[in-house]
């Protein structure tokens, strides 16, 4: 491994960027940061790229950027698509820094917010998160996002921050706890929200993408809610029991009502198909829904209990990782 370039007077920022397919926006993200890093000359800086194996041109401008910059730019490009939070977290992993920002490559997080974040961590602060006050988009979409925080939210066992994305700096023992966590299919708003320290969050307005399409569809939107829920609440499990006790109870009591009906008004009561026909619907239905919620759990589990990598390194382009570290543990 070769040894650090930057004076050990100056702290070091790494700046963690997921990139898949975003090619039309890599050079303009390098050249705003560039901007941004002149005017914060107090600090070193690295930037990781981890390239969700893209389909375009993104790898070969990141290699190029890289050869450039060696001393800047880091480049780790996997071997498939793992995921937007894996690409995150192997970030995370990779980086040198006291401090850690993750910053999304179309730049609908604005960059100058780092210079505000690192203010709040030079004051103390572990974890610094950007809330999302207001987003280019669509008006039900919107809506749509701020039901799932909310819901998340009501759900967890803990409080998670409202409209808080990934845009944030943690500070370097968060991500050493953080290698304690061995989870097939992270969820880091809910990890980190959840380890305590102090944090504060920063209000923004998120801007519109100025180049390509979101790479997330809504399966991709959908599967990152369901791990908000499910990884860090038991309580869906809870509320299924809820509902099998309510139930359970209530088809007694109509039970006994139609027995009893049954001797009372014999002469004026049908044979009952529609009933047999409404209740067995309605037991259908609610089975599907709880063993739904139980089975998302025991596929959780089983990811779990399989305990592969959370992603596998293909190749990059770095001066400080060993030969060997293609494959991040989860």
């Amino acid at each position: 491994m070769k040894k650090d370039s930057f004076s050990k007077e100056q702290k070091l920022v790494s700046v963690v960027i997921p990139v898949l397919n975003e090619q039309d926006n890599i050079e303009h993200t390098f050249a705003e940061l560039q901007k941004l890093f002149a005017k914060l000359s107090e600090y070193q800086f690295e930037l990781i790229f981890t390239d969700n194996a893209s389909t375009d041109e993104s790898y070969a401008m990141l290699q190029t950027l890289q050869q450039a910059h060696p001393d800047l730019v880091r480049v780790f490009r996997f071997s498939k698509n793992f995921g937007y939070q894996a690409s995150i977290l192997t970030g995370y992993k990779k980086a040198r820094g006291d401090a850690i920002v993750q910053l999304d490559c179309d730049l609908q997080d604005p960059p100058e917010m780092i210079a505000d974040f690192l203010k709040l961590w030079e004051n103390g602060y572990a974890v610094v998160y950007g809330v999302r006050t207001k987003r280019d988009e669509n008006w039900l979409m919107e809506k749509t996002r701020k039901l799932f925080y909310r819901l998340a939210n009501f759900l967890s066992e803990e409080p998670l921050p409202l409209d808080a994305g990934d845009f944030r700096l943690i500070d370097r023992k968060i991500m050493q706890a953080l290698n304690y966590f061995h989870d097939a299919q992270p969820y880091l708003r809910g990890a980190i929200s959840q380890m305590g320290f102090k944090q504060i969050g920063v209000e923004y307005e998120r801007h519109r993408r100025l180049h390509g399409k979101s790479n997330f569809s809504i399966f991709s939107l959908t599967s990152l809610a369901l791990d908000g829920i499910l990884n860090h609440s038991i309580m869906p499990l809870r509320i299924a029991s809820l509902i099998g006790v309510i139930v359970f109870p209530l088809s007694i009591l109509v039970f006994f009502g139609y027995f009893i009906a049954k001797f009372l008004f014999s002469g004026t009561i049908p044979q009952g198909f529609t009933t047999i026909v409404l209740m067995l619907i309605i037991s259908i239905g609610l089975n599907a829904l709880l063993l739904g919620i139980i089975g998302e759990y025991m596929g959780r589990i089983y990811k779990q209990v399989k305990n592969k990598p959370l992603t596998i390194i293909d190749k990059q382009c770095d001066q400080y990782s060993e030969e060997d570290s293609n494959i991040t543990p989860p």
